[in-house]
């Protein structure tokens, strides 16, 4: 009989996300903007996932006699071997590119889910309880608040040493106050609603009422946060590497390269600085605009138009 039910609990769940999958995608196509982000950062992510498959040379191999070659140049008996041009150590810049777009995923997406799983643990406790535990999350809040977010990230950069653990973590901590914030005022609209009024009556532990029944609940603006925030990471890690605080400077990333070509743009080589800028901004424009995407899709009064 318990096989039977859950069974067909399954068979009738299965037509609602299918419905789902299409809606999401049936808005995906009418915002057609979102659709080529979309494409955008599944190539993205192939190309870092790939990338020392795809990449024609190592990063880090040094060619002095093909140093500074233009895109689509030749060397060494005629044959094109960069297509993206060498940097001033003769690297190949191609494979450089393929490199850097694995850290700056990596860093964005990690560093999001620890801020974002940090700041909506804690937001929720403070708008659940309340107290002295709402006053004194608030105002660690509003102390980090006070500080400009990249001279923090700086300071601790300087003291911890570079590398993508570190970077991670003073990233993630970066990004808890947001999400805590939000987190915590959602919390404080569901605490008083009948739902949880009724799990209180039904003897339900503060566990299960916050996980299974606020929780879910108060998801959907953090999500469209956390789409926005990967890009505002990307761009402070790109920062960060430029400033030499970032990855070990061995590492190949979007932001050291750029670095590494302040020298050669008064001199004509172009390619050294448009080739990581261009796909620090195609990266970053792509998530926001599946942000605004998520925004549009999750908001409960644009769900019938979607």
């Amino acid at each position: 009989m318990t096989t039977m039910t859950s069974s067909s609990s399954t068979a009738s769940a299965l037509p609602v996300r299918r419905s789902a999958a299409r809606r999401m995608w049936r808005s995906l196509y009418r915002a057609k903007w979102p659709l080529l982000a979309l494409a955008i950062l599944t190539v993205l992510i192939l190309a870092a996932a790939f990338g020392p498959l795809l990449a024609p040379h190592d990063p880090n191999r040094q060619d002095i006699i093909a140093r500074l070659k233009p895109p689509f140049s030749s060397a060494h008996r005629g044959h094109v071997y960069f297509v993206l041009g060498t940097d001033g150590l003769g690297r190949d810049v191609l494979a450089r590119l393929l490199y850097g777009a694995r850290i700056s995923l990596i860093v964005g997406l990690v560093s999001v889910f620890v801020g974002g799983v940090i700041g909506t643990m804690l937001g929720t406790l403070a708008g659940y309880f309340g107290g002295w535990i709402d006053d004194t999350l608030m105002r660690i809040a509003d102390i980090q608040l006070a500080f400009p977010f990249i001279l923090l990230a700086i300071i601790f950069m300087l003291v911890l040493g570079p590398g993508m653990m570190n970077l991670i973590l003073v990233l993630g901590i970066g990004q808890w106050v947001t999400y805590a914030r939000i987190a915590r005022g959602q919390t404080m609209l569901q605490r008083e609603k009948e739902y949880i009024e009724a799990a209180r009556a039904l003897g339900q532990k503060t566990p299960g009422i916050l996980f299974s029944g606020i929780l879910p609940n108060i998801l959907s603006p953090l999500v469209i946060i956390g789409s926005f925030n990967i890009a505002s990471v990307i761009l402070s890690e790109a920062a960060l590497s430029f400033l030499g605080l970032g990855v070990p400077t061995t590492t190949p990333t979007w932001g050291g390269m750029l670095a590494e070509s302040r020298d050669q743009l008064l001199a004509g080589r172009w390619w050294l600085a448009v080739f990581p800028g261009v796909a620090i901004m195609l990266t970053v424009l792509s998530f926001n605009l599946l942000g605004d995407w998520f925004r549009d899709f999750l908001d409960p009064r644009l769900a019938n138009e979607n």
